[in-house]
Formats: structure tokens, C-alpha cells, sequence
């Protein structure tokens, strides 16, 4: 998995580096009200200069330095500390907590921060997965609270305000789906999965990937189906991304129905081409304590993120490789299809 790259408007999940742009941007935008229109446009022609060079120079709250502290620790925790050897992974993970104490400092509500915390203070998944569900509320009353502060701004400016405000409390909930799934809770990430698509149609969360790995945990095809046409049109080429390809797979191949699951391999091959390279190996990455990491759709990065979010399908069983029968068998036939494209 290469470092993380960013291409503008094209990477799944939250970017916490965007975000923390589009605050201050924002809040520098309503400091301009009642300035003259060509005074305002050029002050606001320098925002990127600054925010890149001189960021204490524009206008924020104690919150908004807090989300600051909270992308930095994003950058070391979820982008440098994967790829980072023994001697320096202490030091990062130091840096990191460091940083988020800094911000829960700054903001007392700073939830992002909090749950970022947790994730590494928490003994187990279930105490973890314990802690995100007994404070859900009070993170969502906080961010209404926030959401409501922004309803007398412009309209451009109060949608992404009051998205800005809600972002959050819907990072919480698609954390604690995915904590749902390892705990074996998979009806209660469908029902947080379903209740965060209500709240952000857009599912600027992703949340659609962990309802589908979950409705092919309990081997409900037809649950699946109808998920997936409801939200076919946030799919990106129809439903042919990963998650919900290899939940599909997963349920071909309990039903033992091989020449399905070949042919939706296949199609799932067909849209990333490094996917045997992927398959091979099948990483078991650590999950993104902010949100899932952000990479461009489509490319190798974004498969290998969804191998490892679908290790709880590949894994189930024993075999002999080690991999899970599932596992094994996607190895086994990814490199079968991977000689007939060969071959042609």
C-alpha cells in the first residue's frame, strides 16, 4: 500500500487535512461580512497562502485549532505509523496521543479527538465498540447544538456549516458499525448503517461498504439485494465496488454456487488492475482511527483497504493455507483468471 494521496473531489471517506481547510475557510469567509465585494475578494485570494504558510494569522476558534491538532494526529497515526519500523512507531503513536490531548484540551468536545483516544485506551473491541454506543447520544447532541449555531448564515454557507457540524457525530457512528461487525454485532451495524444514510444520504462516511460486508456475515442475500439497489446510485459504476463485490463472492461461494462467484471475481478484477497482486497477499491492515483512509477510487490501495475490512468473510473456516476457505479459494481462482487475461 503506497502513502496516502489525495486527489481532489475522487477520494473515498473524510480527509481531515480538507476538512481542516474547509473550516477555516469558512470562518474566514464570515469574517469578510460587510466588507466592500472588492475587498473582500482579494483578501480572500490570499486564504491559501496563508492557511499553507501562516495559519495562526487567520481568524479561528479554539475548535477549530483543535481539529487542527486532530489532522496532524490523523497524518502520523493513520498515515505514517503503518508504514513505520519498530524504532519510529512509538515515537509516532507518542506524537499522535500528544497531539489529541492537546486538542481535547483546547475543545472539551472535540469527538473526534475523544474517540480517537479511546480506540487505543480501550482493552478490548467490545469495551471499545461499549464506550462508542454508550456516548453516541451525547456526541449527536453536541453536534446539533453546533449545526443549529449556523441556520442564520448564507445558504451556501449554512449547508456546509451545518454538514461541517455533523461530521463528527456521523465519523462515530460508521466507527462504531465497523466495531459492530468484529464484535460479532452484525444486525446492529446494519442498523447504524441505515440510520447514518438517513442522516447523510451522500454517506460521506462510506458506511454502504461495512452494511455490505455485514448482510453477507449473516449470509442474507436477499437483505444484500436490496441494499444495494437502494443505494446503486452512490455506487461508483454501478455496484462494482469492492466491499460490495467480495460480500457478493462471499455468498456465491456459500451457496456454492462457483460459477457465480468466478464471474463476479472477474468483474471485480476487471475494475482494479492490480487485484492478484492484492489477493496474494491479503494485508490485515489496521483500521483508520479517524475514518477509513482516504484513497483514490479504484486504484490497488483502495482493494487492499477492502481485502482487509473483508477479512471477517476471507477468514472464516480453516484450510490448510491459513487464509480462511474463502481466502484460499479467491487466491486460487484470482490467479486462474489473471493467466486467461494472459492468455487473450
Amino acid at each position: 500500500m503506497v502513502q496516502h494521496t489525495i486527489i481532489e473531489g475522487t477520494a473515498v471517506a473524510y480527509d481531515a487535512h480538507r476538512e481542516d481547510y474547509q473550516r477555516l475557510g469558512l470562518r474566514f469567509a464570515r469574517s469578510l461580512d460587510g466588507s466592500d465585494p472588492l475587498s473582500a475578494t482579494r483578501a480572500f485570494s490570499s486564504f491559501g497562502r496563508r492557511f499553507a504558510q501562516n495559519r495562526d494569522s487567520l481568524p479561528q476558534s479554539d475548535a477549530d485549532r483543535a481539529f487542527h491538532l486532530v489532522a496532524e494526529a490523523t497524518a502520523l497515526i493513520d498515515y505514517e505509523l503503518p508504514f513505520a519500523d519498530d524504532a519510529h512507531a512509538e515515537q509516532l503513536v507518542d506524537q499522535g496521543h500528544h497531539l489529541l490531548d492537546e486538542a481535547i484540551g483546547l475543545d472539551p468536545h472535540c469527538y473526534d479527538a475523544i474517540r480517537m483516544k479511546s480506540a487505543a485506551a480501550s482493552p478490548s473491541f467490545e469495551s471499545y465498540y461499549t464506550f462508542l454506543a454508550s456516548t453516541a447520544d451525547d456526541v449527536r447532541a453536541v453536534c446539533e447544538e453546533e449545526r443549529a449555531k449556523v441556520a442564520d448564515d448564507s445558504p451556501e454557507r449554512m449547508l456546509l456549516g451545518a454538514d461541517i457540524a455533523m461530521r463528527p457525530y456521523y465519523r462515530w457512528l460508521a466507527t462504531q458499525a465497523g466495531k459492530a461487525i468484529i464484535c460479532g454485532r452484525n444486525r446492529e451495524a446494519i442498523r447504524l448503517g441505515e440510520r447514518l444514510l438517513e442522516l447523510d444520504p451522500a454517506d460521506s462516511a462510506d458506511v454502504r461498504f461495512t452494511v455490505a460486508i455485514a448482510y453477507a456475515k449473516l449470509e442474507d442475500e436477499t437483505g444484500l439485494k436490496r441494499f444495494a439497489a437502494r443505494t446503486r446510485p452512490l455506487m461508483r459504476e454501478g455496484t462494482r465496488d469492492a466491499w460490495m463485490q467480495l460480500a457478493r463472492i462471499s455468498l456465491a461461494h456459500k451457496r456454492h454456487d462457483i460459477a457465480r462467484a468466478r464471474a463476479l471475481l472477474s468483474e471485480l478484477m476487471a475494475s482494479y488492475p492490480h487485484a492478484l497482486s492484492a489477493f496474494t497477499a491479503q494485508k490485515e491492515l489496521p483500521d483508520g482511527v479517524f475514518s477509513r483512509l482516504a484513497v483514490p477510487p479504484f486504484c490497488e490501495d483502495e482493494l487492499i483497504l477492502a481485502v482487509s475490512e473483508g477479512t471477517v468473510l476471507l477468514q472464516e473456516g480453516r484450510d490448510d493455507a491459513g487464509r480462511g476457505v474463502l481466502g484460499t479459494w479467491i487466491v486460487r481462482n484470482a490467479a486462474l483468471a489473471a493467466k486467461v487475461g494472459d492468455s487473450r
